[in-house]
C-alpha cells in the first residue's frame, strides 16, 4: 500500500508530546518529512531522533518556537520550506489549558489573555504563514489545479458544547478556532488549501490530566463518555493523518469530532464493557 504522505512536508506544533508527538511519528511512517515544533526543544529533538531511527528514509528536524510569538511561527514555516522545499501539511496543534482557568467570576484577565495569545493568535499565525507557503506549491498539470495543502487546527469538543468542569478561557479559545477555521476554509478553497478543525474528546494526555487533578474531576468527565474511558493521543494522530492526506481531499471547513461519542450522547450507557484503547506508536 502506498504511503499516504509520501514526499510531502509537514510542520507540527506542540510536537514534543501527546497528539503532536504521535502525529509526528505517524506522518513520518506515512512518508512525510516532518518539522517538530515545540517550546520544549529537548522533547522535540527526542521525537525527531526517534523518527530518524525508525524511518531513516524521511527527514525529521526539531526547532524551538513559542506559538504565542508571531516571529517564532513565521521562522518555523520558513525553516520547513527551506529544509524540505515546500509545505504540504500544517498541524496547528500546540495549546494550553491553564490550571487557573475557571468560570467567569474566578478567571483572571491575565489567564484569559495568555490563553487567547497561544490558542487563538498562535493558530491564526500558523494558518497565515502556512497559507503563504502553500500558495507557492506547484500546479498539478493534469488537473490544472494548484497543489495547495492541508491545514489542521486542534479545537476541542468543548467548542461544541459546554464543559462540565469550568475552563472559560480555554472553551472560548477553542470556539474561536472553529470559527476561524471555517472562514479560512471558505476563503482559500479555490486555491486547493483545505482547513479543518480536529475536535478531540477528553484525552489521557498531560495537558488534560494536569487539569483534571482530582478523582472527582476525572469522574465528572468520565460519566459523560459512552466508551467509558479517556481517549489516547494516537487515536487523534490517526484522525489528523486522515485530514492531512488525500483521503480527505473533498473535506474542508469541517469540525472533525473524535470524542468517544461524547457530543452525541445524552445519557451515558451504564454497565457496558469498556473498550480497550489502542497501543501508542511511541
Amino acid at each position: 500500500m502506498p504511503q499516504r504522505l509520501a514526499n510531502k512536508a509537514a510542520l507540527i506544533t506542540g510536537a514534543g508530546s501527546g497528539i503532536g508527538l504521535e502525529s509526528s511519528l505517524l506522518f513520518a511512517q506515512e512518508g512525510a518529512n516532518v518539522l517538530l515544533v515545540d517550546i520544549n526543544l529537548a522533547a522535540a529533538q527526542k521525537g525527531a531522533a526517534l523518527i530518524q531511527e525508525r524511518f531513516p528514509n524521511v527527514k525529521a528536524l526539531a526547532v524551538h518556537a513559542d506559538v504565542g510569538k508571531e516571529d517564532d511561527i513565521k521562522g518555523a514555516v520558513d525553516l520547513a520550506v527551506a529544509e524540505f522545499g515546500r509545505l504540504d501539511v500544517m498541524f496547528n496543534n500546540a495549546g494550553i489549558m491553564h490550571p487557573a482557568d475557571d468560570h467567569a467570576l474566578n478567571t483572571e484577565e491575565k489567564i484569559w489573555d495568555l490563553t487567547m495569545q497561544i490558542n487563538v493568535k498562535g493558530v491564526w499565525w500558523g494558518c497565515k504563514y502556512a497559507i503563504m507557503a502553500m500558495r507557492k506549491n506547484p500546479v498539478d498539470e493534469e488537473r490544472g489545479l494548484r497543489v495547495g495543502g492541508s491545514i489542521i487546527n486542534t479545537a476541542s469538543f468543548v467548542a461544541l458544547m459546554g464543559a462540565a468542569t469550568p475552563q472559560l478561557a480555554y472553551t472560548a479559545s477553542k470556539g474561536a478556532v472553529l470559527s476561524m477555521t471555517r472562514e479560512l476554509a471558505m476563503v482559500h478553497a479555490r486555491e486547493g488549501i483545505r482547513l479543518n478543525s480536529l475536535c478531540p474528546g477528553p484525552l489521557k494526555t498531560p495537558l488534560l490530566m494536569d487539569f483534571l487533578n482530582t478523582p472527582e474531576k476525572k469522574e465528572r468527565r468520565l460519566v459523560h463518555l459512552p466508551m467509558g474511558r479517556f481517549g489516547e493521543a494516537v487515536e487523534l494522530a490517526k484522525a489528523a493523518l486522515f485530514l492531512a492526506s488525500d483521503d480527505s481531499s473533498y473535506m474542508t471547513g469541517t469540525d472533525f469530532k473524535v470524542d468517544g461519542g461524547l457530543t452525541s450522547c445524552y445519557v451515558t450507557p451504564v454497565g457496558e464493557p469498556t473498550l480497550q484503547p489502542p497501543t501508542s506508536l511511541i
